[in-house]
């Protein structure tokens, strides 16, 4: 295994600009990737967690650096349940014993004031004084831990922020955002992975979601009592109890059998609809859509580079990748009028448990061995 350090004071360097920015400094280490003759040390290319294995193909790997804000607050790397100005992990003065987790998890009942990981992740972090604001963009998906430790002198000019980045594996690929003003720091992260897109009108209005909706004589209902208390509603929810057994797509002939008379109804009253879809697909040989994605393998692999199978929702399921353009566009294609039969103009998704939620699966999620099927 190779090994490289290098000590913080031969590894400095400032971003250029007004010597009151809150500049950052660095320092790095890494771990690179190796082979099984080149290592002797045991349980050094596996690690096992809550009764699951996850090999690592090339071993124990890692990188990580250092940054120095030149600033009392350091704001971002998204979710946690903490404060918006980041609280220390590390040093005498620390509020939490562990660093602030970047690994994506459907966390069912979280702590509060924790740096555990929950549902998402976005690696930027900024630092902010009286005068400027920059920012880093830690571009790795693997998972990550961030230490903070704050030196806070009575001298404004003196205050800082020092942040130790570490990634389990993936390239050092760090994006500096030098302002300096907050709204220079968004349009520069914008501009490395886009923008959202505008949300409908209707969307940033009041939505009536809950689980669940029991048929389409409960949602006639509930819109008549909005109607009779003159209440604003512009949108019912249907979580995925109305689908066919959770066969994305679909509906439940039983209780939803005339969808699109039901979204009619809604909409003349000014009103749209959205049904909740999972990204797992039930593994059912006769369903027409996991059909499709084992044929033409769209499926996330397991180590044996077969279709990954976990349990959710929808009982044994397999989980799309979405990495694969290939699968991105067949997935856009089961939105279309002609196969999301019962769909109109009115109704809308909402793509749910992005995490991916795996309820088989160590910490309720993916095994980190899971191979994607699309490479560059």
């Amino acid at each position: 295994m190779e090994y490289f350090r290098e000590k913080p004071q031969e590894q400095q360097q400032s971003i250029e600009g007004n010597n009151e920015n809150p500049a950052i400094d660095q320092a790095n280490v890494f771990e690179t990737k190796g082979s099984a003759s080149t290592i002797d040390f045991s349980n050094a290319w596996s690690e096992n967690f809550g009764g699951e294995n996850d090999n690592q193909k090339f071993g124990p790997q890692s990188l990580g650096m250092d940054f120095t804000f030149k600033a009392e607050h350091v704001y971002g790397i998204p979710s946690h349940a903490t404060d918006l100005s980041l609280k220390t992990t590390i040093g005498e003065k620390a509020v939490y014993s562990d660093p602030y987790r970047m690994y994506n998890l459907d966390v069912f009942e979280y702590e509060i004031d924790e740096s555990m990981a929950l549902y998402g992740h976005i690696p930027m972090m900024i630092g902010h004084n009286e005068k400027n604001t920059v920012g880093i963009f830690w571009h790795n998906a693997a998972e990550t831990w961030i230490d903070v430790q704050k030196n806070v002198e009575s001298e404004p000019e003196k205050k800082e922020t020092h942040t130790h980045w570490f990634s389990e594996a993936g390239l050092l690929d760090v994006f500096f955002l030098t302002g300096p003003r907050p709204k220079d720091i968004f349009r520069q992260f914008t501009s490395l992975v886009g923008t959202q897109a505008l949300p409908p009108s209707f969307a940033i209005s009041y939505h009536q979601c809950r689980w669940n909706y029991l048929d389409e004589e409960d949602v006639k209902n509930v819109n008549a009592k909005f109607e009779e208390h003159d209440f604003p509603m512009d949108v019912i929810w249907l979580d995925i109890e109305h689908t066919n057994e959770k066969r994305y797509f679909t509906w439940d002939k039983e209780h939803f059998p005339n969808p699109t008379k039901m979204i009619d109804n809604l909409a003349y009253f000014g009103r749209k609809m959205v049904t909740i879809v999972d990204p797992h697909m039930k593994r059912d040989t006769n369903w027409i859509v996991h059909q499709e994605a084992t044929q033409n393998g769209y499926y996330i692999k397991n180590d044996n580079n077969e279709d990954f199978d976990g349990h959710c929702w929808a009982g044994a399921s397999s989980w799309v990748d979405y990495t694969n353009p290939k699968a991105r566009e067949w997935w856009g294609s089961k939105f279309a009028y002609d196969h999301y039969q019962g769909s109109t103009a009115d109704l809308f998704t909402w793509n749910d448990m992005n995490e991916p939620s795996i309820f088989s699966g160590p910490e309720l999620t993916m095994k980190k061995s899971a191979l994607y099927t699309f490479t560059i």
